[in-house]
């Protein structure tokens, strides 16, 4: 009796998993860079170079996994593989979401002067007092850097502008400490008419420092800002946020008051 030959699948039949599966590892490995990065370089595990460097290697990976998926699904439809192509379908849409991140960070870096110290009173600085010796260890300077600044400020930023309450300056101050405080910024010193403070940011920990000053007049308070980044030549406009976003707020909470 004839033996019917055994018709093995093609081991191409394979290759739709196999692809999305290291498509899925690749992606899988970029995620946990990019989630890596701030927290070891904020417990001082990596230096800021070397978070950085994680990064950048996360972004070739997010890379290398949209193009893998691309040739999972290809691969996948010729070989009527569908479970592999959905598969394909949600690696290329998680890595084009990991990637609109440094993607969208990048974008804000090429639309902002390299600045990193923000002010209200360009003519007349809030001073850093409090937080001076902190500042005189990190690499950037405890002074304002001057009308070179100014000038890139007023052109990028002309929305940061002191603001004018009509509140006595004791209720100012008061709100202003609580809204450092619902903010979580760290208060180095409360004085009678200004407030210094250091905001830290969430992913690398870096610290930002901030005065708030008070002054009267008329029947209103005036209130100046300043935010000046410790490290980093450009601050991608968090300074200008911050400060923008802190007396918008500080507004609002008196206006309810």
């Amino acid at each position: 009796m004839a033996h019917q030959p055994i018709i093995d699948r093609p081991a191409k039949s394979r290759w739709p998993r196999r692809l999305a599966w290291l498509s899925v590892i690749l992606l899988l490995a970029s995620a946990v860079l990019i989630a890596a990065a701030g927290p070891a370089y904020r417990m001082e595990v990596l230096a800021l170079g070397n978070a950085f460097s994680l990064l950048r290697y996360a972004t070739y990976a997010a890379v290398a996994a949209a193009a893998l998926g691309l040739v999972t699904l290809i691969t996948a439809a010729l070989k009527r593989r569908f479970g592999s192509g959905f598969t394909a379908v949600l690696v290329m849409a998680a890595a084009v979401a990991l990637l609109y991140v440094p993607w969208q960070h990048w974008q804000r870096a090429q639309a902002v002067p390299a600045i990193h110290d923000i002010t209200t009173d360009m003519d007349n600085p809030p001073a850093f007092e409090a937080v001076a010796e902190a500042r005189k260890e990190a690499p950037n300077e405890v002074d304002y850097p001057g009308e070179s600044t100014a000038e890139q400020q007023r052109a990028a930023y002309p929305e940061v502008q002191p603001l004018e309450l009509d509140a006595p300056l004791k209720t100012v101050l008061a709100a202003a400490q609580a809204e450092m405080q619902d903010a979580g910024w760290q208060i180095a010193d409360v004085g009678a008419r200004r407030i210094e403070a250091t905001a830290t940011t969430r992913w690398f920990g870096f610290k930002d420092d901030v005065v708030v000053r008070l002054s009267e007049e008329d029947d209103a308070t005036r209130v100046d800002m300043r935010s000046a980044s410790r490290l980093g030549k450009s601050d991608v406009g968090t300074n200008a946020a911050r400060v923008h976003d802190f007396l918008e707020s500080l507004e609002a909470r008196l206006g309810k008051g």
